[in-house]
């Protein structure tokens, strides 16, 4: 039998292990294209895991026919509809890699990007977490793109979370030495915010690779997912996260941020959005 140990250190089934939850998949084109993304990456010592989150549809059995096509895919199921961060935290419980990368099932990666990030990572030893750039598309293509602080501080978490969750890569240990993510009603809709906050308070701190390494969808469905309700919980999580940060009393006028924007009608959003991120000639 092939030893568990490589001088005497646990020996890793590969070098990242993808984690991604699904609940109900809206669109199949674009979960398609997701899950390629990975599947053709130019690194290709990873694993896919993917966590049904109790969907009501087809959803299992097509993530079971993935399964059975590439030996990488691992496919789990929650039991009822759970969340977002109680999925992922299923997938970081059966995890074999080194690092922890992140995929949304309607989000599209670079094939290069795991091999960059993974790089960066090796590279830059005091860096616990690493994004990138993204471009923003929706059903007729690329309309814009995001440019992300290369390096975060404490104070750009003040207007909103200076990370695309979906293009983060982790160090799996430090994220299993902070406790994974958080499961709560708060969090539901903001589990990325809450523990990118919780690991700088901990000392740890991230980067942005300055590359479009990621594609993010960003159209009418996403923006409905946005309710007002959620908007409350989000200023829970950054008075919380800001004192945690120690950034009190600058903080102050932007912990009620979400319930502003939450009043502004979403056509104008859409406007302001269009107008901050798209792609200048």
């Amino acid at each position: 039998m092939e030893s568990d140990y490589v001088y005497g250190a646990v020996k890793e089934m590969c070098i990242v292990s993808v984690i991604m939850g699904v609940y109900n998949i809206e669109n199949l084109w674009v979960f398609n294209k997701a899950v390629d993304s990975i599947l053709n990456q130019t690194l290709s010592d990873f694993e896919l895991i993917i966590c049904d989150d109790g969907s009501s549809d087809n959803t299992y059995n097509i993530l079971c026919d993935y399964e059975k096509k590439d030996y990488r895919i691992k496919v789990i199921q929650n039991k009822q509809n759970s969340g977002l961060a109680y999925s992922l935290n299923e997938c970081l419980n059966i995890a074999s890699g080194k690092y922890i990368a992140r995929q949304d099932a309607d989000d599209i990666s670079k094939l290069n990007r795991l091999e960059r990030q993974i790089n960066f990572l090796e590279k830059n030893r005091d860096v616990g977490f690493v994004g990138s750039n993204v471009n923003l598309f929706d059903e007729s293509g690329v309309w814009g793109k995001r440019i992300l602080p290369e390096y975060p501080q404490k104070e750009d978490f003040l207007f909103t979370a200076p990370y695309v969750h979906g293009t983060l890569v982790f160090r799996k240990d430090m994220l299993m030495c902070v406790g994974k993510y958080k499961v709560s009603k708060i969090t539901l809709r903001a589990e990325d915010y809450e523990l990118e906050m919780r690991l700088y308070a901990a000392g740890y701190i991230g980067a942005n690779i300055q590359e479009i390494l990621y594609y993010f969808l960003e159209n009418e469905q996403t923006q409905a997912r946005r309710k007002f309700k959620y908007r409350i919980d989000e200023t829970k999580i950054r008075a919380e996260g800001f004192k945690k940060l120690k950034i009190f009393p600058k903080c102050i006028p932007y912990i009620i941020k979400p319930l502003i924007v939450g009043i502004i009608p979403r056509f104008i959003l859409k406007m302001i959005k269009k107008n901050k991120y798209k792609i200048k000639d």
